[in-house]
């Protein structure tokens, strides 16, 4: 998530490096919670990554950390599908309480961090950030678009579908559903932007179309470079839109990730982020499970401060504006 209001934003030039940033304060929330889709294992991402190091790096590099712990969210009961949709009354509730947590952070004046997790714990995450601090951009980064409503869904599962609760375009496509009438949709379609999509359903495809949603498809990501990808990002979002929030599954290469987390916090405007689908049961060893979740480590610490030794400060020419609005 992305603070707007960022006109005159970064005037520095990458032979100039710019003076150290004030302390950054981090709120860390665990949010582990798999009901939001099929596979169990999510639920251990956030303490595989806290066990990873990721508070003491953060303080290494200059943060003041505050870790709330982690929420309490998995429902033990059984619950029936409603028609198509799995586990409804579970990721409501479950949604709800990460909202609260959230802006009992963002009150506190911390960057948040939440760490899941499955998908379907954004639509608490941004809910929660916006009802705090106000609008937001929304910088989402996956090979999946998850903007399926629960009449486009294929699977059921609602980690395919929390951009659609959230888009303030898309609220007349969400039917009242048990649990969810504390949902408000908190985000326009013209503050978000995909980054890395590559298996988007056709509905999906169609909503993106409809709505006139900006997004680099894994193909452009390749064609362009991340480097371009990210400085249309930023022209296209930043000139009119506060505050950012990145959600952040596991899907683009290593040094890829770290890029695009790296360029954010250069702006100054990154205000939360999520990390989510961090699944060690999907590791074939135990050394891929570590490789995984030091890649997690990676892309927080990098979104709260982090610039690898020698790679240039990521900057955005004040003179750069964008030409028309993206299709």
């Amino acid at each position: 998530m992305v603070k707007r209001n960022a006109r005159g934003l970064c005037r520095r030039l990458h032979h100039h490096p710019p003076p150290p940033p004030p302390q950054r304060s981090v709120g860390i929330i665990g949010a582990p919670f798999s009901k939001g889709q099929s596979r169990g294992g999510v639920e251990r991402g956030p303490d595989l990554i806290r066990a990873a190091g990721l508070v003491q790096r953060l303080q290494e590099q200059g943060c003041a950390v505050k870790d709330y712990g982690n929420l309490s969210l998995e429902d033990a009961a059984a619950e029936e599908p409603l028609g198509e949709l799995k586990s409804v009354r579970a990721v409501g509730s479950a949604n709800r309480r990460l909202s609260d947590a959230v802006q009992a952070a963002k009150k506190d004046g911390h960057t948040s961090v939440m760490l899941g997790g499955d998908h379907s714990l954004a639509i608490g995450s941004i809910h929660g950030h916006t009802t705090a601090v106000g609008p937001l951009s929304v910088v989402w980064v996956d090979a999946h678009a998850d903007i399926n409503t629960p009449l486009t869904t294929y699977t059921g599962n609602f980690h395919g579908q929390p951009m659609s609760f959230l888009l303030h375009e898309l609220r007349s496509y969400i039917p009242p559903l048990p649990n969810f009438s504390w949902v408000k949709p908190c985000v326009s379609a013209r503050d978000l932007v995909y980054i890395g999509l590559r298996d988007v359903d056709p509905a999906e495809h169609h909503i993106l179309k409809l709505l006139g949603v900006k997004a680099f498809s894994m193909s452009e990501v390749d064609q362009l470079g991340v480097a371009r990808v990210m400085e249309e990002t930023c022209d296209y979002l930043f000139p009119e839109n506060p505050a950012q929030t990145v959600s952040f599954p596991q899907r683009l290469t290593y040094r890829e990730g770290v890029y695009i987390s790296e360029y954010l916090c250069q702006t100054g405007l990154l205000s939360g982020v999520d990390l989510v689908e961090v699944n060690p049961l999907r590791g074939q060893t135990e050394e891929a499970v570590q490789s995984t979740v030091n890649t997690a480590v990676s892309v927080l610490v990098s979104c709260l401060g982090r610039v690898r030794e020698g790679n240039p400060v990521p900057t955005i020419p004040v003179e750069k504006r964008p030409k028309a609005r993206p299709h």
